[in-house]
């Protein structure tokens, strides 16, 4: 009996004495991810490798592009603190269109590049913009000439391609807030083809592909800003801020000392709560929960950034994002540190196009 190895195969050639010949018999096996290595010690390896080059990995072996678009890469560098966090900005040009930038902040060379892959997505506004694992969802929205929708695209940053069949809101509805929280996304308020649906939020999870209605007479009209913080959503709108509680599944209203500083783009960093002030410049400010008070932390320059801004967390960093993608990098523990006549020390990154475009929302997805 004679074993041979074919990639792909297993060959057995063996003496068959009722036929007096040699017969051959293949099964076909796994192809091994690395040769000679087992799958969880080459699932390892490949899981150190820069996120800025699995792309190029794709293009070694099925295998390795089936891993590497696979919930099972992102475990093994989530599990073994090697994940890389990249921001995605939902845009939109002069003419209207919609698309995604995507920037890199761990490149030598930082900025912003387009996603050419993406749905033909109607000139729209009042979308819901959100991250979960490592998707994104564009949801919901009104056109110029239409009514509040309910449609919901899904990109998947590892596969780097829009994905069919995603399931729909149950509630139609654009100018509305949008989080995740505990492994779903909740769409809030705004407005919709019905009267109540200011007072309504959809908890949406796209992996059991089921979409369930809320109501509360506590939610607030006209959503301008929202932000996750111990386990509880916060949505401001017009001079009115409400607090959702996961636990109890209640809207109430928010703390008015808390309230009153909240005067622009709010983010979350290490359980830490900034507003960047844009009312006159640009003022960074903190929620100090032992005091309840709103402290100061510096300004920014207004020569690198446009309005309006949106804000971004990726470890200890703010990337605040303003109009064409112009964007500054704050790093909240040296900010308070270096100044320059009350004028925040940063660095910058630069637009790399010519033409307008207008950042609706940004989230960063970790893989």
């Amino acid at each position: 009996m004679l074993f041979t190895h074919f990639p792909g195969t297993i060959s057995v050639i063996y003496f068959n004495s009722k036929y007096f010949g040699f017969c051959r018999m293949e099964r076909i096996v796994e192809e091994m991810l690395i040769s000679g290595v087992p799958d969880d010690i080459s699932n390892f390896c490949l899981a150190r490798v820069p996120r800025e080059h699995h792309m190029a990995m794709k293009c070694v072996s099925k295998r390795w592009r089936d891993f590497v678009c696979s919930d099972e890469l992102c475990h093994y560098r989530r599990k073994f603190d090697l994940a890389e966090s990249w921001i995605y900005a939902l845009c939109r040009d002069i003419s209207g269109r919609v698309f995604i930038h995507v920037l890199n902040p761990f490149s030598s060379r930082r900025s912003w590049k387009r996603i050419t892959e993406y749905p033909n997505i109607p000139m729209r506004e009042g979308m819901g913009f959100a991250a979960l694992g490592k998707r994104l969802f564009v949801l919901g929205g009104c056109g110029w000439l239409e009514d509040a929708i309910d449609v919901v695209y899904c990109y998947d940053a590892a596969m780097n391609s829009w994905l069919d069949l995603v399931p729909p809101l149950s509630t139609k509805r654009c100018f509305f807030a949008c989080e995740t929280l505990d492994g779903k996304i909740m769409a809030i308020g705004g407005l919709g083809v019905k009267p109540n649906v200011a007072q309504t939020w959809d908890i949406y999870d796209p992996f059991t592909k089921t979409c369930k209605s809320c109501s509360d007479a506590n939610i607030v009209p006209e959503i301008e800003d929202s932000f996750v913080m111990d386990g509880r959503i916060y949505v401001q709108g017009g001079s009115s801020s409400a607090v959702y509680n996961a636990a109890t599944e209640i809207w109430e209203r928010m703390d008015d000392d808390m309230a009153s500083g909240w005067r622009g783009p709010a983010v979350v960093v290490a359980d830490e709560l900034y507003v960047l002030d844009q009312t006159c410049g640009f003022k960074l400010t903190m929620w100090c929960k032992e005091t309840r008070m709103w402290i100061r932390i510096g300004k920014l320059s207004q020569l690198v950034m446009k309005q309006p801004c949106r804000l971004v967390s990726i470890g200890n960093n703010i990337f605040v994002i303003g109009k064409d993608c112009s964007t500054v990098v704050i790093d909240v523990e040296n900010a308070r540190k270096k100044k320059m006549n009350g004028v925040m020390v940063c660095s910058s990154i630069p637009k790399t196009w010519d033409f307008d475009i207008d950042v609706i929302s940004c989230k960063s997805v970790a893989i």
